[in-house]
C-alpha cells in the first residue's frame, strides 16, 4: 500500500479538517512554527504511537467535541487480503473501499483523560440497508444466524467461511443502498478484521531533529531497531509469526473452553460471569535485540547526532537494495524532521540524495521537513507540499506550483543572486542532469579550445531546466525570464514534437535559436570508459540506446538513479578526444561555436 494523504482534524494547530499529499518524495515546507513536524508525528501516531504518543494536549484548544482524528489513505492495494484466518478476500469484495476504490483509515482519540481512547473507522462505501449494514462485525455463528434468518439458500456457502458467508448475504440483496460511511472495526468481531488489515499497511519510522541520545531512546537512535523491525514485516516472517500466534490463540481459547465447561459443570452461576477471550498478540519486536557498536565498544546511540544520521543513510540504502533484489512490497516510510540538523553542508548532500535515490525504489516513501533555504533549494520542486499560517492563524497547506513556489522563496529566504543582470544568454534544456551534462560537455572541449565557451564557468550564461528541477533553479529561472534574454533550447531527439517547439523559439526575432540531438538524448554522447571510470559499469550502447537504462540494469538501480549518477560522476570523466570519438561530427562543439558567438566578448 502507498500513502497518498493525510487529513488532520483538531490535531494540534489543525482545527479544521487539513489534508496534506504525499508523493514518493514528499517535502514538507514553510517557516518555523507552521505545524510541519506535527504532520510527521501525526503519522507517528497513526502507525505506531510509540516515538510520538497521543496526548490529551494534542486536542486543539478551541474544539468543543474533545476528539482528534487522523485519516491516512492509501492507494496501490493488494488484490487479495486475509481478514478472517488464511482465507482470501479482497477489499472490494469486502465493501471496505472508498468511492474513488482507495483505502480510507481514520483514528479518531478522545482526549478527555490523561491516555486518549483510540478508535478505529475505516471510511467505506459500504451497504446501509437494514441487516446489511453490520456483517463486518459479526462472529461465524451470528452469521450463520443472519443467513438463515434471511432464508439465503446455504448451498455453496462454505460455512467456516466468514468471507463466504458475508457474500452470499450481500449477494442476495437488490439493493445494498451503498454509502461513504464510517465502519467501526475496534469493535467485537471487526477488531479481527483490524488485526489482519493493519498488516498490510506500510511501515512508518520517524526520526526527529532534537530526540535526545538516551539509553532508553534506543529503538529511536540504534536504527538496528528499525533493522528488527523491517524483518518482521517481511511477508514470509509475518505468515510464519501469524500462524504461530493463529495456533496458540486456538489452542489456548481450546483449553480456556474445556476449562470453562468444567466450571460449568461444577459452578454454572460463576460460569455464566466468565467468556473465555484471548486478550493481546505478541509483540514480536519486543523480543529480540541487536547491536551496532564501534571497534572502541562505543555504542551507536553514544555517537553524535550527525554520525548517527549518517549511519541511518546506509540503513536506507542497504534497506533499499535489499528490498529491490527480494521484491518486497510492504512499502515503508521514513519520516525525516529536518535532515540538515547536526550536517555538515556535504553530508547535507549526501543525505539528500540519497533521500531521492531511497524513494524512487518501489515500495519506499520518504518524508522531509525543512525550513532550510539551502536544503530547499536542493529538493525538487514537485516534492513540495508548502505550509503558511492564513489571517486567522490557521495552517495551510499548497503543492509547489508556479504559485506557491514565489510565496515558499519568499518565505524561507531564497533569493536569486544579485549579480543577474550580468547574464546575457538563456540556454535551455529538459531538466536538471542535463544541465550538469551540458557543463562538463563543455569545459572538456574549453581546455583544448578557449575559443568555446566554458558554460561550467561562464557568467554570462544560465543554463536552466524546463522540465522540471529544485526551488533554487525555479528561482533563477524565474529571474531571468523577466530580463527577456535571447534564449537557446537543446533538447533531446527522442520526442518528435520537441521539433515544433524549436521552430517557435527560433522563430522569435531575437536570436533565439533551438536543436535537437542527433543521437537519443545527452547521455549517448558519453564515452563508454567515462562510465566505466566515474561508475565502474562496463556497458557498449548506440545513437539510439536508452543509456540509463542500460547502467541502471548494470547496478540495479531505477533509470532516474541512473541518469542523475551519469551526470555526477561519468561526464566529469569526459575528455576532449573521447568527446570526438563519440561525435565525430562535432554536433557538441557546433552548439558551443554558435553560443560563443551570442556573448560578449
Amino acid at each position: 500500500m502507498k500513502l497518498v494523504s493525510v487529513t488532520l482534524r483538531n490535531f494540534r494547530c489543525y482545527q479544521d479538517e487539513t489534508t496534506i499529499r504525499f508523493d514518493d518524495l514528499t517535502t514538507i515546507i514553510g517557516a518555523n512554527d507552521v505545524g510541519k513536524s506535527s504532520i510527521l508525528e501525526a503519522l507517528e501516531i497513526f502507525f505506531n504511537n510509540e516515538v510520538v504518543k497521543i496526548d490529551r494536549d494534542d486536542c486543539h484548544i478551541l474544539t468543543e467535541d474533545k476528539t482528534v482524528e487522523i485519516t491516512c489513505e492509501f492507494a496501490c492495494l493488494p488484490q487479495t487480503v486475509v481478514l478472517d484466518k488464511q482465507v482470501e478476500t479482497s477489499l472490494a469484495t469486502e465493501y471496505l473501499l472508498a468511492t474513488n476504490g482507495n483505502l480510507r483509515v481514520r483514528k479518531k482519540f478522545s482526549c478527555t483523560s490523561a491516555k486518549p481512547k483510540e478508535e478505529v473507522f475505516v471510511l467505506a462505501n459500504h451497504p446501509t440497508t437494514d441487516l446489511y449494514h453490520d456483517l463486518l462485525g459479526l462472529t461465524n455463528n451470528m452469521l450463520k444466524k443472519r443467513l438463515s434468518r434471511l432464508d439465503i439458500d446455504e448451498s455453496g456457502v462454505q460455512l467456516h467461511n466468514n468471507s463466504s458467508i458475508r457474500g452470499a448475504i450481500w449477494n442476495s440483496c437488490s439493493d445494498l443502498q451503498l454509502n461513504d460511511v464510517e465502519i467501526p472495526v475496534t469493535k467485537e468481531d471487526g477488531k479481527k478484521i483490524w488485526e489482519k488489515l493493519r498488516n498490510y499497511l506500510p511501515f512508518f519510522a520517524l526520526f526527529q531533529s532534537d530526540r535526545p541520545s538516551q539509553d532508553s531512546d534506543a529503538e529511536v537512535q540504534d536504527p538496528m531497531k528499525l533493522a528488527i523491525a523491517t524483518a518482521l514485516a517481511e511477508p514470509s516472517i509475518r505468515q510464519k509469526l501469524s500462524e504461530v500466534t493463529d495456533a496458540v490463540r486456538d489452542k489456548a481459547v481450546e483449553l480456556a473452553e474445556r476449562t470453562h465447561q468444567t466450571l460449568s459443570n461444577i459452578k454454572p452461576d460463576l460460569a455464566r460471569q466468565l467468556t473465555p477471550k484471548f486478550k493481546a498478540d505478541p509483540k514480536w519486536d519486543r523480543l529480540f535485540s541487536l547491536a551496532l557498536t564501534s571497534d572502541e565498544g562505543i555504542p551507536v546511540n553514544k555517537r553524535g547526532s550527525g554520525v548517527r544520521r549518517m549511519i541511518l543513510v546506509s540503513f536506507f540504502r542497504a534497506e533499499a537494495e535489499r528490498r529491490l533484489a527480494q521484491g518486497e512490497f510492504r512499502n515503508i516510510i521514513y519520516g525525516f524532521e529536518e535532515p540538515e540538523t547536526s550536517q555538515h553542508p556535504d553530508h547535507q548532500r549526501i543525505l539528500l540524495e540519497s533521500f531521492q535515490d531511497l524513494s524512487s525504489e518501489s515500495g519506499c516513501q520518504v518524508v522531509l521537513t525543512t525550513h532550510s533555504p539551502g536544503v530547499a533549494g536542493y529538493l525538487p520542486i514537485s516534492s513540495f507540499q508548502f505550509i503558511q499560517r492564513d489571517n486567522n492563524g490557521q495552517p495551510q497547506v499548497e503543492a509547489g506550483t508556479d504559485v506557491t513556489l514565489k510565496a515558499v522563496a519568499t518565505a524561507l529566504g531564497v533569493m536569486p543572486e544579485p549579480d543577474g543582470s550580468k547574464v546575457h544568454l538563456l540556454i535551455c534544456v529538459e531538466g536538471p542532469t542535463d544541465v550538469t551534462a551540458i557543463g562538463y560537455l563543455s569545459s572538456a572541449l574549453h581546455k583544448v579550445d578557449p575559443t568555446l565557451p566554458d558554460l561550467l564557468n561562464n557568467q554570462y550564461v544560465a543554463v536552466i531546466p524546463l522540465g522540471g528541477g529544485t526551488l533554487q533553479h525555479w528561482v533563477n529561472n524565474h529571474y531571468l525570464k523577466n530580463l527577456t534574454l535571447p534564449e537557446v533550447h537543446i533538447y533531446d531527439g527522442d520526442v518528435s514534437k520537441y521539433g515544433q517547439d524549436i521552430i517557435k523559439v527560433t522563430q522569435r526575432g531575437d536570436g533565439s535559436w533551438g536543436v535537437q540531438t542527433k543521437k537519443r538524448e545527452i547521455e549517448n554522447y558519453l564515452h563508454p570508459k567515462a562510465i566505466q571510470e566515474g561508475l565502474s559499469v562496463n556497458v557498449q550502447f548506440g545513437d539510439t540506446d536508452d543509456v540509463p537504462k542500460l547502467v541502471a540494469a548494470n547496478k540495479c538501480w531505477n533509470a532516474r538513479t541512473a541518469k542523475k549518477k551519469l551526470a555526477e560522476n561519468a561526464f566529469p570523466k569526459m575528455t576532449a578526444n573521447w568527446i570526438k570519438q563519440r561525435d565525430p561530427d562535432g554536433e557538441v562543439e557546433s552548439w558551443l561555436r554558435h553560443i560563443g558567438e551570442m556573448l560578449p566578448k
